[in-house]
């Protein structure tokens, strides 16, 4: 749990190194990523830190909506960057409402992180899962909250010191090809870049998947090739 709070406050400080900017619905996808990762790992077995939160905003907000954490606090603060800010003061509160997980003995449970797993889930292998049950992953189709997952995701292995894969230094590239491909030079990272180019949301997600599989072909041809010539 203490990975949990020094990164929320880091995230708190500086959002956009993280995010791009303060968003509550980008934190929520960033933490999915995140958390889901690192238990992957095997770490985190007395938990993130974070388990209870949603029925604890629910009591709070007297709402039993069908809606992430993220959503019911959208909606009370009347804004995403309002629900943002909101949100650690929130989650500080539950934490100090919250009594330390204890074994049956009442002594605070503690796991070493030297159980850790030498490797996740591929990459390619996880985008695979979320392009066949994007709302399982995402909540709903959206390229931003698929980049913000992305992020968690690979900030869970640096920080425990996993090198890339091949998959992950390959996917590094695709930017480069998307700059190349909508023949411009951004600072914008590709998930902007390609909703830029789509109607909203849910099309730039589908295309996503289309240009990423174009990319891949791209490369085996390349290959092809090269082993030809």
């Amino acid at each position: 749990m203490n990975n949990l709070i020094r990164l929320l406050q880091d995230i708190k400080d500086n959002p956009v190194i993280y995010l791009e900017k303060p968003s509550i619905t980008y934190l929520h996808s960033f933490l999915i990523g995140y958390l889901s990762t690192r238990t992957e790992m095997g770490l985190d077995r007395e938990g993130s830190g974070i388990e209870g939160f949603q029925e604890w905003i629910q009591k709070r907000e007297k709402t039993n909506v069908s809606q992430s954490w993220a959503g019911i606090l959208v909606f009370s603060c009347g804004s995403d960057r309002n629900a943002f800010y909101s949100f650690f003061e929130l989650f500080e509160r539950f934490l100090n409402d919250e009594s330390s997980k204890k074994d049956e003995n009442g002594r605070s449970l503690n796991y070493s992180e030297n159980d850790l797993k030498i490797s996740v889930r591929p990459l390619y292998e996880l985008l695979g899962s979320i392009k066949k049950r994007p709302g399982m992953y995402l909540g709903n189709n959206s390229i931003t909250k698929l980049d913000m997952l992305l992020r968690g995701y690979s900030l869970a292995q640096r920080e425990v010191g996993l090198p890339l894969t091949y998959q992950e230094r390959e996917f590094d590239g695709f930017k480069s090809w998307i700059e190349e491909k909508y023949g411009i030079n951004s600072g914008q990272s590709w998930s902007k870049i390609i909703l830029f180019y789509s109607v909203d949301e849910h099309e730039a997600l589908q295309k996503f998947f289309e240009l990423f599989e174009e990319y891949l072909n791209r490369k085996k041809s390349s290959e092809v090739d090269e082993n030809s010539g």
